[in-house]
């Protein structure tokens, strides 16, 4: 595999679901958010998405997404694109979606997402997991 030029990030939010139309490739967010709540942990959300939105990159790109809890900094979740990606133009914007699974999350407090093209970390976004108080009935 060839190494390219370092892609710049543009975008990344984190959401639901992303919905990719048919025919025109167009991207639909449904439900971005920038934290989590919960009562008690650990944790586990059951799916959440990350849409990456990035420019300057021109060759062949493997992409992955870690999940990196800062507390202890272990990755906790990952997700790679499972095929070397060919950009022809550093001109051209590139979107990337990743589904993630099953998160557990141990402890509230800052976590944060990592893109990385050819094992090369490009831009990150902190991500955060609160815990609020039960209401009593």
């Amino acid at each position: 595999m060839g190494k390219g030029s370092k892609p710049i990030l543009s975008a990344m939010l984190v959401c639901d679901s992303v919905i990719t139309e048919v025919g025109t490739n167009k991207k639909s967010l449904i439900g971005v958010f920038e934290y989590i709540n919960a009562h008690e942990f650990p944790v586990t959300h059951h799916l959440l998405a990350v849409y990456v939105k990035l420019t300057e990159a021109h060759g062949k790109y493997r992409f992955r997404l870690e999940l990196v809890d800062l507390k202890g900094n272990t990755i906790i979740g990952k997700m790679e694109i499972p095929r070397d990606i060919d950009i022809e133009s550093p001109l051209e914007s590139h979107e990337l979606v990743f589904n993630l699974p099953g998160l557990k999350f141990e402890h509230p407090g800052k976590y944060e997402f990592r893109i990385l093209a050819n094992n090369n970390m490009f831009g990150q976004k902190t991500f955060l997991v609160k815990e609020i108080p039960q209401r009593g009935h």
